[in-house]
C-alpha cells in the first residue's frame, strides 16, 4: 500500500479540526509518541493530532482516508506488542484528551466512560459507590481503558471474575470513513446480528477508533485474604495451580513468579522480603467474597493442596500492608526485569493443567540457545510471560538465533493447546509468528474483515497480519 506524506494543506486542515495547541510537529515533541514500552522500537510519526470529541475524530478520519494517510490510534503508551508503533509515518491519533468518566449508573450496574481514563482511577470512581470493576492490568495505573479494549487486556482477576470481553457491553466508534457508530446495545444480552462489539475488542486499533465504552460493573466483595506459597521448583508450583481448581476453589488471582524475578523486584525496588535458599517459585493466591467464614475455609483447602503438591511455606498476609506489598511485588516484576537487561517478553497461554510441560520446555528452549528467561504472570488463566534475557548473549546471537528459539516457544505453546498471546496482543513484533496458529484460511477472514471496515488500509497498518 502507497501511503501518502501529510503536506502543509493537509496539516492546515488538521490543525482547523483539533486546534493549533492540540497538535505536534516537532521532533522533540513526537519522540513520545515514537514508541511505547515494546523493547526499545522507535518509529516516529509526521505529525500528532489529539481530538476531544467523536466529531473531531470522525473530521480526521474523514480527511486521512481521503488523501491516503496512515493514522496510528494512541492511548497512553503502555502497550507490549508495539501496537501504538507508528511503523508507516503518518499520523497519530492520540486520545489522551478523551479522559472522563461521563456516567455510573448504579440502579443497571454500568458506567459510560472515555478511552483516555486511566484504568486504576475508573476502577477507584466505582469502588467508591460499592462496585467492582475487576480487569486490573499490571499496568492499571498509568494505561488507559481503551487501550485494555483495544488489545483485550487481561490482569489477576480475571481468573475468577472473566476478561474484559465479558465487561463491554457497547461502543462508541469512529470508522476510517468517518461514520460514527454504536456497535451493540447497553444490554447483557445480545443476539441481533453479528456482534460487532465482541469484534472490536482485541481488534488493536485497525478497524475502528474507540470513542466511549459502555462497561459492566459488579458489586463489589468485601473480604478478601492474600497467601504466598513458595516452592523447590517451577514445575511444582505450576502443578499447583490446576489442582486448586480441581478441589472446588475458583481463587479470584493466582500468580506465578520465579525466583529472579523476585530477587530483581527486591533489587530494583526495595521491598524487603525474605527470600530462602532452596526456593525457586511463587504462587500468589488471593480469594474474596462476602463472607469471612468461607473464606478461611477455602483457605483451609488450598493449604492442603499446597502441601500436597510440595509446597514448602504458606504466608498469610495479615495486614492491608503486608497485601498491598506483595501485590507490589507481582506488579513491579515486569519494570524490575527491564531494568536489568535487554529482553524480550512473550505472551503465552495454555490450558492451566500443561503449565508444567511449559515451563519446562521453556527453560529447555533457552539452554538451546543460550538465553536466559524469567517468567511470572497470571497462572490461574495458564498466561506466563516469559521475559527473554539478552545478559551474556553475544549480540551476533541475539540478533540471529532468537527468533528461531522464541518460535520453539510458541511450537510448543501451540502443541498444549494453546495461543502466542494471551492479553498484549499481536500488534508489531508478534505477527510473524502467527503462521505457527493459524492458517491461510484464517487470514483470508481477517482480511476481508479489514477490508469492509478499512478499504483504503489507512488505519493502523502493518499491524497483526
Amino acid at each position: 500500500m502507497l501511503y501518502n506524506k501529510i503536506t502543509n494543506n493537509i496539516l492546515t486542515a488538521i490543525k482547523s479540526i483539533v486546534g493549533d495547541n492540540a497538535v505536534i510537529t516537532d521532533h522533540a515533541g513526537l519522540e513520545k509518541y515514537s514508541h511505547d514500552e515494546t523493547e526499545d522500537l522507535h518509529y516516529y510519526p509526521e505529525v500528532v493530532a489529539k481530538p476531544k470529541s467523536p466529531e473531531e475524530v470522525s473530521a480526521l478520519m474523514r480527511l486521512c482516508n481521503e488523501y491516503l494517510i496512515p493514522v496510528t490510534p494512541r492511548g497512553a503508551g503502555t502497550g507490549l506488542s508495539g501496537g501504538a508503533l507508528p511503523v508507516m509515518g503518518g499520523l497519530v491519533l492520540a486520545m489522551e484528551r478523551f479522559n472522563k468518566v461521563l456516567a455510573i449508573d448504579e440502579q443497571n450496574l454500568q458506567a459510560i466512560v472515555e478511552p483516555g481514563v486511566i484504568t486504576e482511577e475508573f476502577m477507584d470512581q466505582v469502588a467508591a459507590k460499592g462496585l467492582l470493576y475487576p480487569v486490573d492490568p499490571a499496568s492499571k495505573g498509568s494505561c488507559f481503558i481503551g487501550g485494555n479494549v483495544s488489545h483485550g487486556s487481561g490482569g489477576p482477576r480475571v481468573v475468577k471474575y472473566g476478561t474484559i470481553r465479558e465487561y463491554i457491553l457497547n461502543l462508541e466508534v469512529v470508522l476510517p470513513s468517518g461514520e460514527i457508530i454504536w456497535t451493540g446495545a447497553n444490554t447483557l444480552k445480545y443476539a441481533s446480528g453479528y456482534n460487532l462489539t465482541q469484534l472490536m475488542i482485541g481488534s488493536e486499533g485497525t478497524l475502528g477508533i474507540i470513542t466511549k465504552i459502555v462497561v459492566k460493573l459488579i458489586p463489589r466483595p468485601t473480604v478478601d485474604a492474600l497467601l504466598l506459597a513458595s516452592f523447590s521448583s517451577n514445575e511444582a508450583a505450576c502443578a499447583a495451580v490446576s489442582a486448586i481448581f480441581r478441589a472446588g476453589i475458583v481463587p479470584s488471582a493466582l500468580e506465578f513468579m520465579e525466583r529472579r524475578g523476585v530477587e530483581w523486584v527486591k533489587e530494583h525496588d526495595g521491598i524487603a522480603f525474605d527470600l530462602k535458599d532452596g526456593i525457586e517459585a511463587f504462587l500468589l493466591i488471593e480469594v474474596d467474597g462476602n463472607n469471612q467464614d468461607v473464606i478461611f475455609s477455602d483457605c483451609e483447602k488450598i493449604n492442603q493442596v499446597l502441601e500436597d503438591y510440595g509446597c514448602k511455606e504458606v504466608l498469610f498476609a495479615d495486614t492491608s500492608a503486608q497485601k498491598e506489598e506483595l501485590w507490589r511485588m507481582r506488579r513491579t516484576m515486569a519494570l524490575s526485569v527491564k531494568s536489568n537487561s535487554i529482553y524480550k517478553e512473550e505472551d503465552t497461554v495454555v490450558p492451566r493443567a500443561s503449565l508444567p510441560q511449559l515451563i519446562k520446555g521453556i527453560k529447555q528452549t533457552g539452554l538451546k540457545y543460550g538465553f536466559e528467561s524469567v517468567c511470572y504472570g497470571h497462572a490461574g488463566d495458564g498466561n506466563l510471560h516469559v521475559n527473554i534475557i539478552k545478559d551474556q548473549m553475544s549480540d551476533e546471537d541475539w540478533n540471529s538465533k532468537l527468533k528461531d528459539g522464541i518460535k520453539e516457544i510458541f511450537e510448543l505453546t501451540v502443541s498444549l493447546g494453546g495461543t502466542i498471546s494471551g492479553e498484549h496482543g499481536i500488534g508489531l513484533v508478534q505477527k510473524d509468528f502467527m503462521p505457527i496458529k493459524y492458517t491461510d484460511t484464517h487470514f483470508e477472514l481477517w482480511r476481508g474483515i479489514k477490508q469492509v471496515f478499512d478499504k483504503n488500509g489507512i488505519l493502523n497498518p502493518g499491524k497483526i497480519f
